[in-house]
């Protein structure tokens, strides 16, 4: 089974819906449904008190600050729920985590 975080699912509400980021923009009817499919479909990984513990301890050994805290918590929710890989756009993002985690690019390079 597929595990995704809460915080994957407002990832990709926002992506979705960044103006010029899909050429049409879906309808919110379709992202909404989408996300109900995701839940239905994947086990949800939830943020608790351990996350955070995890997330302090990511952040106590790696530079990290800003907008990248959001990346580091996802990190942090992988570690806590033993999700060993991550599917995503942004792999630059992620370097700074590998060899905590591994990163597959969601981008094919038409090979």
């Amino acid at each position: 089974m597929f595990r995704a975080s809460r915080q994957v699912l407002r990832e990709f509400l926002a992506s979705t819906t960044r103006p010029g980021a899909v050429v049409p923009p879906p309808p919110l009817d379709a992202l909404f449904q989408a996300v109900r499919q995701f839940e239905a479909e994947f086990e949800i990984a939830d943020e608790d008190a351990a996350v955070t513990a995890v997330l302090l301890d990511l952040l106590k050994s790696r530079t990290v600050q800003g907008k990248q805290i959001h990346d580091a918590n996802i990190v942090a929710t992988m570690r806590r729920y033993g999700i060993p890989s991550l599917l995503t756009h942004n792999t630059a993002d992620f370097m700074r985590y590998v060899p905590d985690v591994s990163i597959l690019s969601l981008i094919c390079s038409g090979e």
